[in-house]
């Protein structure tokens, strides 16, 4: 999937005053009508500003409901993803957990915008603005209206999937813009009390937390054969790294950032079909012993 996308810009983070974009159509449209637009959308930002301003943030007090949130163990194991890059991984905080933390943050507007769409594609746009700073990170980027299907390259035509793959797309991109206009050690302080509630006291024992793993890896279409081939040892010798890594994965085949044949070599469906026919052979087998 990561072959249909182009960055055609570098991510910008500036601190000059930023004017909202506002994409209308040149032809049939009264210059009137463009004028009025801009107008408005210009008032629209200035009032934004001027909110910002009357109602700043609390840096300790946001920093602390943060920290909160992320002592609470159905949202740290939400927290990461792990992206498979080059034959190795990349971890991080999730699109969730960036969007979260922009919450708890405050004023601050962030998003993905289409900014065009021809020909197959779209021209979009991830970013961040901080209200009370007037800084902005922006990342652009064209999205092709196709995906990968078994080594083919399938074209979209259908609005829901164009939606969804460009949704998608900018997923990682909006991410990077939020983490970007975030303080260093206000993302540093999260992942780390993120990491201290995974691995810390539980009323459940590890072997019981990697069993309920391993049923919500099988409802995405990966066995817990497939878990063992990468892991390179029984699900049941997972160390608490190792738990910490293959939660990161689940939560990046379950948002849809990357495939189940991005991590384990082979697709959810191929995995089902596989298991359909080992279980219909060994049907036969039993038949024909029983005769």
């Amino acid at each position: 999937m990561s072959d249909n996308v182009e960055i055609i810009e570098q991510a910008q983070t500036t601190q000059v005053p930023f004017m909202p974009q506002i994409n209308l159509p040149t032809e049939g449209v009264n210059r009137g009508t463009i004028v009025g637009e801009m107008t408005k959308a210009a008032a629209d930002a200035q009032n934004k500003l001027m909110i910002a301003k009357c109602y700043p943030r609390d840096e300790n007090k946001a920093l602390s409901k943060m920290l909160d949130v992320c002592s609470r163990r159905n949202f740290a194991e939400k927290a990461f993803y792990n992206f498979s890059r080059g034959g190795g991984s990349v971890s991080g905080l999730s699109i969730r957990a960036a969007e979260e933390m922009a919450r708890l943050w405050g004023n601050l507007e962030y998003g993905i915008r289409e900014l065009s769409e021809s020909e197959g594609k779209s021209e979009m746009q991830a970013f961040c603005w901080d209200l009370e700073t007037n800084t902005m990170s922006t990342q652009n980027f064209t999205n092709k209206h196709a995906r990968d299907v078994k080594g083919s390259v399938q074209q979209l035509t259908s609005l829901r999937d164009i939606y969804e793959i460009n949704a998608n797309m900018g997923a990682r991109r909006l991410r990077a813009r939020i983490l970007a206009i975030l303080p260093d050690y206000v993302v540093e302080e999260v992942i780390s009390a993120c990491k201290d509630t995974l691995r810390g006291k539980s009323t459940k024992p590890l072997i019981d937390r990697v069993n309920d793993m391993v049923a919500q890896f099988k409802k995405l279409g990966v066995s817990i054969e497939m878990i063992e081939n990468r892991l390179k040892k029984p699900v049941a010798q997972m160390t608490p790294d190792d738990f910490d890594e293959y939660i990161g994965i689940y939560n990046s085949i379950k948002d849809k950032m990357q495939s189940v044949n991005d991590w384990f070599g082979i697709s959810s469906v191929e995995a089902k079909s596989d298991l359909g026919s080992t279980l219909e052979a060994l049907d036969k087998g039993d038949k024909k012993s029983s005769k």
